[in-house]
């Protein structure tokens, strides 16, 4: 089975529920029913929502979490959804009371900091929004602005518990990490089953078992505009592949916490990596790109599927949306916020092209010069070499400070990447300027 189970940001393990012992807890029953609960005769109250707690993982570690949401069963035992502060969303899960440390106090109030770092996506996102709208002369009310923050937050509420666990997508089980808005009949099941080449989604195994009698694709629909042995590359029309697009982002918000796309699919191009072999293309991940950026976005959305992550496919996505900008004559930079695996994927793949080439040149090049070379945008090559500590400010201008010896220390750390992106092997024209412009939003 391919699932989570480790977190880049801490590198422990998925919270399971095995080894907790239950706490004692000798409240009065009768509150239950004033926390609107129903009548709950024997054993302890529930948590209230909100509340913020120990909760024990399977490193026999306890983490302080937050209850977002809970279900009583029909065993009236509760159940509660549980977020870790220190770690992601996609390792929330449901547990028991017996998980808790209710002896320990824990503060039961959020800080304006922590306020402020969750509001940031948001922000981030209606920020590009105006940037988009100043350019293109939209006027918006104050009363229209507090509109989309009421959505957004409407957002947040609806997507804050995970409403689909599993999937089945070709020979993999996948554990899913976030909410995702499949309709109200498909969202209550445990488990979706998908087609893994047209990517319909289905409640049943015999139903996809009869779907895979009749379905004719083997590769995802569009062109394939790049085959390198057994890689290749579909470029896929939002306008001309309705369907498919939208569920291939139904599928992608499973693992994406930030993204907001679904259904508005036309205004995009998606850029499906699959590997292949006799029984046909298999996905592995993708990107999306607007058909005519006003901001030079070479990448909307990216996604490695779970089961090919830490196998460099991240950085073959990449690395195509910038040969694609190549093709364009233009310099790219992705749309933002990332993801965070995401950012972590987009800085290693930008330190490993500008450590290359400054070995190559010695150093004797100018930002401008690595960014028409690589079509990177000069904001994210300046970001990327004052991390490594290769550039200086000097005189009202940034200069790459480097020797040959500090090259070669860093690309002692750069992890070595096998595979490529050969441009040889792409065959692809941009959209003509008018036929851009004229299908985007």
């Amino acid at each position: 089975m391919a699932a989570p189970s480790e977190n880049p940001e801490n590198g422990g393990k998925e919270p399971t529920a095995e080894g907790a012992e239950a706490p004692q807890n000798g409240t009065a029953p009768t509150e239950a029913a004033a926390n609107g609960v129903g009548e709950h005769t024997d054993g302890p109250k529930p948590v209230d929502v909100g509340t913020r707690v120990l909760c024990k993982w399977r490193d026999e570690s306890f983490h302080v979490c937050e209850v977002i949401e809970r279900k009583q069963r029909e065993d009236t035992v509760w159940e509660y959804y549980v977020h870790y502060l220190e770690f992601n969303r996609r390792l929330d899960e449901w547990v028991t009371a017996d998980r808790f440390d209710l002896t320990t106090k824990v503060e039961g109030k959020k800080t304006e900091e922590e306020e402020k770092k969750k509001s940031d996506g948001r922000k981030m996102t209606r920020n590009l929004k105006r940037k988009h709208d100043e350019i293109n002369h939209v006027q918006k009310s104050a009363e229209e602005d507090q509109k989309m923050s009421a959505l957004e937050k409407e957002h947040e509420e609806i997507t804050k518990v995970k409403n689909i666990h599993m999937i089945e997508l070709g020979r993999y089980e996948i554990d899913t990490w976030y909410f995702s808005p499949y309709p109200d009949e498909f969202a209550s099941c445990e488990k979706l089953f998908l087609c893994e080449f047209c990517l319909k989604y289905m409640k049943k195994k015999k139903t996809l078992l009869r779907h895979k009698l009749k379905c004719d694709l083997r590769h995802p629909p569009g062109n394939e505009i790049y085959r390198n042995d057994t890689l290749s590359v579909f470029e896929v029309d939002g306008q001309k592949n309705k369907i498919y697009c939208q569920n291939l982002c139904l599928l992608a918000k499973l693992f994406l916490d930030h993204k907001t796309l679904y259904y508005d699919v036309e205004p995009f191009l998606f850029y499906i990596m699959t590997e292949c072999d006799d029984k046909g293309c298999h996905i592995v991940g993708y990107f999306s790109k607007e058909k005519n950026s006003p901001d030079d976005y070479n990448l909307a959305c990216i996604l490695t599927l779970p089961p090919f992550q830490r196998k460099g496919y991240g950085k073959l996505l990449i690395a195509f949306a910038y040969e694609l900008s190549k093709k364009e004559n233009k310099v790219g930079t992705p749309e933002k916020p990332l993801s965070d695996l995401g950012l972590l994927t987009f800085r290693s793949y930008w330190k490993g092209v500008l450590l290359d080439i400054l070995r190559k040149h010695r150093g004797n090049l100018s930002i401008k010069d690595i960014s028409n070379m690589t079509a990177i945008k000069t904001e994210d090559i300046i970001s990327t070499l004052q991390s490594l500590n290769l550039i200086k400010y000097w005189k009202g201008q940034h200069i790459i400070s480097v020797t040959p010896k500090v090259i070669e220390d860093h690309m002692k750390n750069k992890a070595q990447q096998t595979v490529r992106i050969d441009p040889k092997f792409l065959h692809w024209a941009p959209l003509p300027p008018n036929q851009a412009k004229g299908k985007n939003k």
